[in-house]
């Protein structure tokens, strides 16, 4: 329970937490130099799973906010610390809790802030040989719709490799690659045809979004959360409606959370169809990955004929949707995601007997259940290293309480137990869509009052590729003054190295698909 969970740290550490833990908020505010034991506390002890960390400007100090949370009555929990703005080190938590180490990197970057015993900081989101080290982007005073003056990055600069051994050399892969993929640097440490440490170079696209939504509206806030990722962008702009929902105390009509759902599992299913065809395409399996790029387009079609948008922009708004469907086309639609994935599981079960293909992703990229745990990864990456992570059982929204569903599991944690956890969820979510079709009631699908109000809240949705949280702040002229998106490409992106190490090189392909990472996600 959250409130024993809660009495437990006040006594615990009755010195350093100020008498500031709200049960109501979860929140639990302690002095800088206490947040390194209590979160390991959260972590080690309590099992507690970190979602994000969000550092804000909020003069005259510093706050940081460790979100953390965990099944069911265990709630969500907030371990808050504040110091003045003049002070910018805090102690990096990585000895404790490894999750947070791009967390901390992100918030060294972005705002200058410090955090003592990290063992790299730096070259990050901004990299060193594009922008000078005085750029804080993230800071107040910084005005985004400024050009940036006297921009003087490092030209000498130089990646940091760790092998240092007779006939060791480095392997960089990317930035620039042909076709759609983003842009995105890996650096393989090998001594020879197996790679020895992989380290991924994002960000050569950051978008700023957070500071772009500062000062403005709501409603603009909203479409860059929904532009956050193409692929997931109903995800995201649902996460950030229950943000600002929590916020005004806006109660979302039934109809419209039961449509919620069958749309967020409309776009899992195309999601996840889209990550299958990867896969296959990533071994060299032309006519697999064929089969899937026709189902991939018809789900594709589908969505646009059933919302008007194939990746289903413009349908949340807070307070609920922007439009109605009828029963008819609901039931249109199911019946069509129903004989769209018969031919996916027909497809499973060619790939699961052509051993050629299965041969390629069994044993390739394995990721233990511990490391699972000790980097926070989350979505079917974690689903299929054992680690049985997901928000819409763990901590229900929109009425996922109300429906019936497992959580697929595997725990060989390679390629192909990930392949398998994609073909389970999209069974899956076709079952979400229809029991959501048949116990669709009647009434509004947006709140007659959604009017906003002047807070803070925390968003969540168990996206296509895993936990997601959106941090909404409103000033009290109702524009954003702090808004902050933890994506699941950003969580697992940190982990990524755990799977290509120690494999060849001809595997990495391979591994990527499997681990089916976006870097627009990533480079919000």
């Amino acid at each position: 329970m959250l409130a024993d969970v809660l009495r437990e740290a006040e006594m615990r550490w009755p010195g350093n937490l100020y008498n500031r833990v709200d049960a109501r908020s979860g929140e639990i505010e302690c002095a800088p130099e206490a947040v390194s034991e209590i979160c390991g506390w959260l972590f080690s002890e309590r099992e507690y799973i970190f979602a994000c960390l969000i550092a804000e400007e909020r003069s005259p100090d510093w706050e940081l906010r460790y979100v953390w949370y965990g099944a069911g009555d265990d709630g969500v929990i907030h371990v808050v610390a504040r110091q003045p703005v003049a002070e910018q080190t805090f102690a990096s938590l990585i000895g404790r809790v490894h999750a947070v180490d791009w967390s901390e990197r992100e918030a060294e970057d972005l705002f200058g802030l410090v955090f003592q015993g990290h063992p790299r900081l730096g070259d990050f989101v901004l990299h060193d040989d594009r922008w000078n080290r005085e750029v804080t982007p993230m800071r107040k005073q910084v005005d985004a719709n400024a050009p940036l003056v006297r921009l003087l990055p490092e030209r000498e600069w130089r990646p940091l490799l760790v092998l240092n051994a007779p006939g060791g050399f480095a392997m960089p892969i990317g930035p620039v690659y042909s076709g759609v993929t983003e842009s995105a640097l890996f650096l393989l440490e090998t001594q020879g045809e197996d790679v020895i440490r992989c380290v991924p170079r994002l960000f050569y696209k950051y978008r700023a979004l957070e500071k772009l939504a500062e000062g403005r509206t709501a409603a603009y806030a909203l479409l860059l959360a929904e532009r956050c990722n193409g692929t997931s962008a109903f995800a995201h702009s649902l996460a950030f409606c229950q943000a600002a929902e929590k916020i005004g105390g806006v109660n979302v009509p039934s109809r419209a959370r039961a449509l919620r759902i069958l749309l967020a599992e409309l776009e899992r299913f195309r999601h996840h169809t889209a990550a299958i065809r990867e896969i296959c395409e990533s071994t060299g399996l032309a006519v697999g990955a064929s089969e899937a790029a026709i189902l991939e387009e018809e789900l594709l079609r589908l969505s646009c004929q059933y919302t008007g948008h194939r990746y289903l922009f413009g349908l949340n708004t807070i307070g609920g949707l922007t439009r109605d469907f009828e029963i008819g086309p609901c039931l249109q639609t199911l019946e069509m995601a129903q004989s769209i994935l018969r031919r996916l599981e027909r497809l499973e079960q060619r790939l699961r007997r052509t051993n050629t293909f299965v041969d390629r992703i069994e044993e390739v990229g394995s990721v233990s259940p511990q490391d699972a745990r000790e980097f926070g990864l989350v979505g079917p990456i974690a689903r299929a290293s054992g680690v049985a992570r997901d928000l819409r059982k763990m901590q229900p929204y929109s009425g996922y309480e109300n429906f019936s569903f497992n959580v697929p599991q595997e725990q060989a944690g390679d390629g192909y137990a990930r392949l398998r956890v994609l073909f389970a969820e999209a069974r899956q979510a076709v079952g979400l869509i229809e029991q959501a079709v048949s116990a669709l009631p009647l009434g509004p699908i947006r709140a007659e009052t959604a009017h906003l109000a002047p807070g803070a809240a925390l968003g969540w949705v168990e996206a296509p590729r895993g936990a997601a949280f959106h941090w909404l702040r409103l000033a009290d002229d109702l524009t954003v003054e702090r808004y902050h998106l933890a994506t699941p490409s950003f969580l697992n992106w940190n982990g990524f190295h755990l799977a290509t190490e120690n494999f060849s090189f001809q595997d990495f392909p391979i591994i990527l698909a499997t681990f089916g990472l976006s870097m627009a996600e990533n480079d919000r």
